[in-house]
């Protein structure tokens, strides 16, 4: 059993003794500054001032209720009627032994394990992916990693954008350059040229338009250009995927594309529903608790007046698609903490048109963005968005530098291996470290430090801790 829920479970039974009621919760929790213990109990001064008694003196009566013998070294009344709890050493022991033993470290399997598609990493096919990619990965990996690990079914989704516009423009450009499939190497510089095309030459916009529409209506040669953006733009991101160690395949893309043929069903759906409404002749959703600051209600917008649709549609079937085709218990997007009012327009749409039904947990796992030195979104020095290879590539580099002023330290273990061990392991350890929905500034510096609440920290301590280990065998 969760060992703070073992703490909560008997403090409450020793506030039941002291007279609290029986619902009362005894609040336990992690402490704040160690010196003071390991847990804290909270509980205690709310149900004093309900029972008009002075908190020490119920935190007192507790104290001596308490039957925490056989796992505490000590307890003790601190501040206005706080409980401090220091765990006894041989418990702690005890309790890491049996956690060692066991292939899930003592972590409790869920009673029904749930089916979890975990949305993350999203790039947009037509380009490389770059750094604003790095906390939907990263930490949309970690989480599916734990909840496999706890025992929930985990399905990987990674909602590429593979479809619009921007591929119109790029087989427009392809062709006009007689480009073949080894010169889309660098996807960046061909996409910066064909918008720069795009942009100047309307003759060249209105073929790239064209192109639009050969795709969308099935043109064989314009699907091929396409696909071959696709492969190229698939193997750019499986290169960082396998550079950071991330559990993301081929086998997990489902892009835009895949919900193209649903949208007007979607559409018609939602109007069967009673849903829709026309504002300047484009089909829109507007629900009261969505309001904008002129008290109007905020629409959700699912097809344009030129019969276009938006990326929300296409996240309305993608929802439908997981709850009723994958059948999900919960769908968790990891996106920045900016898409928080799209997700929760298309969350309320969604049931509201009984897509998903009342039991789907539908989440935004919301997250903060990675600043620069200047505290802005981080960029090239020119002011371009940093590919994200580039950024990890630079990561083995600097922690090769920073070993190698540590010799004392690092001696034969600098290796490329451990190069990038470090290196990744201190990207990825410093996004995860940070609190998830707060924005936070890179700083190679503080990231590859040998001291605080760093990577190389941890790793360095495992390492001398596997040393001793040799030694004593």
């Amino acid at each position: 059993m969760n060992l703070r829920r073992i703490l909560d479970e008997r403090l409450q039974q020793a506030m039941i003794k002291a007279g609290a009621p029986a619902d009362a919760p005894a609040l336990v929790m992690l402490s704040a500054r160690p010196e003071f213990g390991d847990y804290q109990a909270n509980g205690i001064m709310a149900v004093a001032k309900k029972l008009k008694i002075k908190p020490r003196d119920l935190a007192e009566n507790v104290l001596a209720a308490a039957e925490l013998s056989d796992l505490a070294e000590s307890i003790e009344v601190a501040g206005p009627g706080f409980l401090n709890i220091r765990l006894k050493s041989e418990f702690l022991s005890h309790r890491l032994q049996e956690a060692a033993a066991d292939e899930h470290l003592g972590a409790e399997k869920p009673a029904i394990p749930q089916t979890v598609v975990v949305d993350y990493s999203g790039p947009n096919l037509a380009k490389e992916m770059h750094v604003g990619h790095l906390r939907s990965t990263i930490i949309g990996d970690a989480l599916a990693r734990i909840l496999e690990f706890l025992g929930h079914k985990v399905i990987r989704q990674n909602h590429v954008g593979d479809w619009g516009t921007q591929f119109g423009m790029l087989i427009a450009y392809m062709q006009a350059k007689g480009a073949s499939y080894g010169q889309l190497a660098d996807l960046e510089v061909f996409y910066k040229a064909a918008k720069k095309k795009f942009d100047a030459e309307p003759d060249f916009a209105d073929i790239a338009r064209q192109r639009v529409v050969q795709l969308q209506s099935g043109d064989e040669l314009a699907l091929e250009a396409w696909r071959q953006f696709k492969d190229v733009s698939l193997k750019h991101c499986e290169a960082v995927y396998q550079q950071l160690g991330v559990t993301l395949t081929r086998s997990d893309v489902r892009g835009e594309s895949s919900y193209n043929d649903d949208l007007p069903n979607i559409v018609a759906d939602l109007k069967k529903a009673g849903l829709l409404k026309e504002s300047q002749g484009a089909q829109c959703v507007f629900l009261d608790e969505f309001q904008g600051k002129d008290g109007k209600p905020l629409p959700v917008i699912v097809q344009k007046s030129d019969g276009g649709y938006l990326y929300a549609t296409t996240d309305l079937a993608a929802l439908r698609y997981r709850a009723q085709k994958l059948h999900a218990d919960r769908i968790c997007y990891v996106t920045d903490s900016r898409q928080s009012l799209h997700f929760r327009q298309v969350f309320a749409v969604a049931q509201k048109a009984t897509f998903v039904g009342e039991g789907v947990m539908l989440e935004h796992v919301a997250l903060g963005m990675m600043m620069g030195p200047d505290n802005r979104p981080f960029k090239t020095r020119e002011g371009g968005t940093i590919k994200l290879i580039d950024l990890l590539d630079q990561a083995e580099t600097a922690a090769g530098l920073a070993m190698d002023e540590r010799q004392d330290v690092y001696g034969n273990a600098r290796t490329l291996e451990t190069y990038r061990a470090v290196g990744i392991g201190a990207v990825k350890y410093a996004d995860l470290a940070h609190n998830r929905t707060s924005d936070y500034v890179f700083s190679w510096d503080k990231m590859l430090s040998l001291e605080g609440n760093t990577a190389p920290y941890m790793q360095y301590a495992y390492a001398r801790i596997r040393s001793i280990f040799r030694k004593e065998q």
